[in-house]
């Protein structure tokens, strides 16, 4: 088998191990809601324990129930067994993954969540297992094959574990209302975190925001675009944004006029009479991320931001790159 049919397979494998989860969910629908009701209604933190490659899933899970508002941390069984398990509350949940459900090493765990009333969920591949049967709700996973062509290095097990924990965390995302503002007090670094900042936090103001008078002589427009750099202007009338003049609107009025009036054209003739109307307006509550997408979408390089008509801010694609977030 050439390389490529071997990713093939393992990949068909793995879809199809899919399917059958997906397909079979039905059956699992009251274990899979008693999960997440004492998951989302928990008041401590949910306690994710596992071995070897179920260890590795586990401590991913963990990382997307936190990030994901479900307070969440992952426990290492062999060091849980030496003190760690001191952080596990009464008021905790306790979700433990392996595939055989025999794991030694949770013993200790699964005893210490009988001993102290800590509710217990498993996600096991075998119903009868000693995890199985001591969880107070179990997550049975279908028999699937291994993604090895040997049947015997946790792939395809690994990948329903963490399909089905990510899909948990998700529910509960949706069950608590958890929004992409919510998402933004877990994410506040790196690309994500500038994307879901608000529109408000990241633009242009104050003083150093573009703007004309509708009855400015296009020749002073042009100078408040050169001074200010933005590459845009905006034109208003009693306060509220009329339209833009940009770059592009000035050399397509130069055009239109002869040599020997262009001097005078520029000083006489007002801003509006030059400006494009109808002009992409962002909201201050905005989030970054929706912004750039706009500004992809319309393929323009700067956007006003107004709040009841009248210009507060401004966002361009420089500023979104200078903040991150493009």
């Amino acid at each position: 088998m050439n390389t490529t049919s071997a990713i093939q397979a393992a990949i068909e494998t793995d879809l199809a191990a899919l399917k059958t989860m997906s397909e079979g969910l039905g059956a699992m629908d009251q274990s899979l809601a008693e999960a997440l009701e004492l998951i989302s209604e928990m008041s401590g933190r949910l306690i994710v324990t596992g071995l070897g490659k179920s260890g590795h899933i586990g401590a991913k899970l963990a990382a997307t129930f936190s990030s994901t508002g479900t307070p969440a941390y992952f426990l290492h069984p062999a060091e849980a067994s030496h003190g760690d398990l001191g952080m596990v509350q009464p008021d905790d949940v306790i979700l433990a993954l392996s595939w055989s459900g025999e794991t030694r090493e949770l013993s200790d765990v699964i005893g210490y969540a009988k001993r102290h009333a800590v509710r217990l969920i498993a996600i096991t591949g075998t119903a009868e297992s000693a995890l199985a049967r001591a969880a107070d709700v179990a997550l049975v996973l279908p028999k699937v094959r291994e993604a090895c062509p040997h049947n015997l290095a946790p792939t395809t097990s690994t990948l329903l574990q963490l399909a089905l924990g990510d899909a948990l965390a998700i529910a509960v995302l949706q069950m608590r209302g958890f929004s992409e503002e919510s998402f933004h007090s877990f994410h506040p670094g790196g690309s994500l975190g500038a994307a879901l900042k608000r529109v408000d936090e990241i633009m242009i103001e104050g003083e150093d925001l573009p703007l004309v008078a509708q009855d400015t002589p296009v020749m002073a427009a042009l100078n408040i675009l050169s001074s200010k750099g933005q590459g845009i202007v905006g034109v208003t009338k009693d306060g509220e944004l009329q339209g833009v003049i940009t770059d592009g609107d000035i050399r397509r009025y130069l055009e239109r006029n002869a040599a020997s009036t262009m001097q005078v054209a520029l000083h006489e003739t007002p801003a509006m009479a030059v400006m494009t109307k109808g002009s992409v307006i962002l909201s201050p509550e905005m989030l970054v991320g929706e912004t750039l997408r706009i500004l992809q979408t319309k393929r323009i390089s700067a956007a006003f931001v107004a709040s009841e008509g009248s210009p507060v801010g401004l966002i361009t694609m420089l500023r979104l790159l200078n903040r991150g977030a493009a």
